[in-house]
């Protein structure tokens, strides 16, 4: 499996963030992490890359326990955090560079590698020229370009296209089933916008720190007799309806 989650829970203090969650990704699967905000999808994602430590269950990535042996986990790894952190005052190219030197690569061999992903999310024409000049989107495609650098086999996504208007989440979403398709990545995508699923998805359903649902995302909604993905979430969570979010139900 890409990425194996096994009876995982979390405590800040007396919050219980997650409680005995467990579920499997498979390899080259686009799969979502469906949640409210609050439910423990960051959370979760701390634990996946090791920001926090696991002390109830286990973390595997393509076989190896991040617990046990973190950097060959890590190695296999690309993450793109919800909040931004990238250096605004650099270029594209030296935000790139800079990073891949924390992978241990070489500069002549980042310049080759920031030139290839830069070309997968069609940025290489805005190499030269400072983040801060780019758009909420452009930055999102660096970021994930940033992930892709040291060759990651499962890409993490923390709620990406958060502030961005619906041309830009879209696109954004587009490049990322394009990594799945052609070059086989394995992708969690973490979310609160229904929209962003598609029927063919794995789905991950996650509300109040414990796991409702998990399989495709069709045999989850058929599961609970409604009409849709939306619906679905509803009856899962005990909710009267899914509540909108940036402008969207």
């Amino acid at each position: 499996m890409a990425l194996s989650v096994e009876k995982v829970s979390h405590a800040y203090g007396a919050r219980q963030a997650l409680q005995d969650v467990s579920f499997t990704i498979a390899p080259g699967s686009f799969a979502v992490l469906l949640g409210l905000n609050g439910a423990g999808k960051s959370t979760l994602f701390s634990l996946i890359t090791h920001l926090y430590a696991t002390r109830s269950g286990r973390v595997r990535i393509f076989g190896h326990d991040i617990g046990r042996t973190p950097s060959e986990a890590l190695r296999l790894l690309g993450v793109v955090f919800q909040s931004r952190t990238l250096d605004l005052d650099l270029t594209v190219l030296q935000n790139l560079v800079y990073h891949a030197a924390l992978h241990g690569i070489g500069r002549r061999a980042a310049r080759e590698r920031a030139q290839q992903v830069l070309a997968r999310v069609r940025l290489v024409d805005r190499a030269a020229d400072k983040v801060r000049n780019l758009s909420g989107g452009q930055m999102r495609r660096v970021e994930i370009a940033r992930s892709l650098l040291h060759g990651p086999r499962l890409l993490l996504l923390d709620e990406p296209t958060v502030g961005l208007d619906i041309k830009a989440r879209a696109d954004i979403l587009a490049h990322v089933r394009e990594l799945v398709a052609e070059d086989g990545v394995s992708v969690l995508w973490a979310t609160h916008l229904i929209d962003e699923i598609a029927e063919e998805d794995q789905l991950v359903v996650l509300h109040q720190g414990r796991l409702l649902a998990h399989g495709p995302a069709m045999q989850v909604v058929a599961g609970t007799g409604a009409p849709d993905i939306g619906g679905a979430f509803a009856r899962l969570a005990g909710i009267d309806k899914v509540p909108a979010f940036d402008g969207l139900a």
